[in-house]
């Protein structure tokens, strides 16, 4: 059913699950994973000249690191690859390109914005991909907290 999965990343917390959420699947379904990171070149380009480089580079870095996340999160192989340009319109060419199955991602990213349900990023991709598109929450605390306790209860009993 999924042969090819594209987890889009940004580095924050709160794609930590769907990267979770992502890796189980495509280890369900024996699937090829791809993490892809996308450097905002709106963010570069509204940022003052002075310390556009600077921006640029240390967004580089944190895709850097956030690829890597996923590759060590990963019980498989992960292709990585970032790209520069906006957001839901590079992820949704990145899965085209691929021939994805599934897109996973986060609803909220870096800036934390919640724009209703989710992120105005997530909201585009999935308005506009051509292939379905899985949105993952982060849990609040107290959800975490009551998963933690359900996952500890299954496994005593």
């Amino acid at each position: 059913m999924f042969d090819t999965i594209v987890i889009a990343t940004d580095g924050s917390e709160s794609v930590r699950r769907a990267v979770s959420v992502a890796l189980d699947l495509a280890e369900r379904f024996d699937a090829t994973v791809h993490a892809l990171y996308v450097v905002d070149e709106g963010e570069v380009e509204s940022s003052p000249e002075q310390v556009r480089e600077e921006m640029r580079a240390a967004l580089d870095d944190s895709g850097q690191a956030a690829l890597e996340d996923v590759e060590s999160a990963a019980d498989r192989p992960v292709r990585t690859a970032a790209r520069q340009g906006r957001p839901a319109t590079e992820i949704r060419e990145y899965a085209t390109e691929h021939g994805a199955d599934m897109v996973a991602m986060g609803t909220r990213g870096r800036h934390g914005e919640n724009r209703f349900l989710i992120g105005s990023v997530a909201e585009r991709v999935v308005r506009t991909c051509p292939v379905p598109v899985l949105t993952v929450r982060q849990l609040d605390e107290a959800e975490r907290d009551d998963a933690d306790g359900v996952g500890d209860a299954a496994a005593s009993a």
